[in-house]
C-alpha cells in the first residue's frame, strides 16, 4: 500500500489499559436506509501508541499502517486535543464526635416518648 493511499481518521480515545495500545472510537450519524431516522454508528480502532502518550478522552488523528499485531492496524499521528479534567476535591466534612452524638440523641429520645 502506498503512503498516499493510507486512510487518516480522527476520533476520541476510550481505553488505554493495554501496553503501547489505545482504543480509538469514531462516532458518526447515518440515516436509516428505509425510515430516514438518524442512527449512531461507531467504529473502534486499535492504535499503536509506543510512548503511551494518549489519555482517555483525548481527540487524536490516526493513520492506517501495516499489521502490527492481530488487531492493531493503525498508528498514532498526533494528539489534536487533550481532554480537560477539572481539579475537584471531595468536600471535607466536620469530624466532631460530640456533634454526631448530640444529633443522634434527640431523634432516638423523641421516638421513645411517642
Amino acid at each position: 500500500m502506498s503512503k498516499e493511499m493510507r486512510k487518516v481518521r480522527t476520533g476520541s480515545v476510550v481505553r488505554t489499559r493495554m501496553n503501547k495500545t489505545a482504543v480509538v472510537e469514531m462516532v458518526w450519524k447515518q440515516p436509516h436506509p428505509i425510515y430516514g431516522k438518524g442512527q449512531r454508528r461507531v467504529a473502534r480502532f486499535y492504535v499503536h501508541d509506543p510512548q503511551g502518550q494518549c489519555k482517555v478522552g483525548d481527540v487524536v488523528r490516526i493513520q492506517e499502517t501495516r499489521p502490527i499485531s492481530k488487531t492493531k492496524h493503525w498508528r498514532l499521528l498526533q494528539i489534536v486535543e487533550r481532554h480537560q479534567v477539572a481539579d475537584v476535591r471531595p468536600i471535607e466534612l466536620e469530624q466532631d464526635p460530640q456533634a454526631a452524638g448530640t444529633a443522634a440523641a434527640p431523634a432516638s429520645g423523641g421516638s421513645a416518648g411517642a
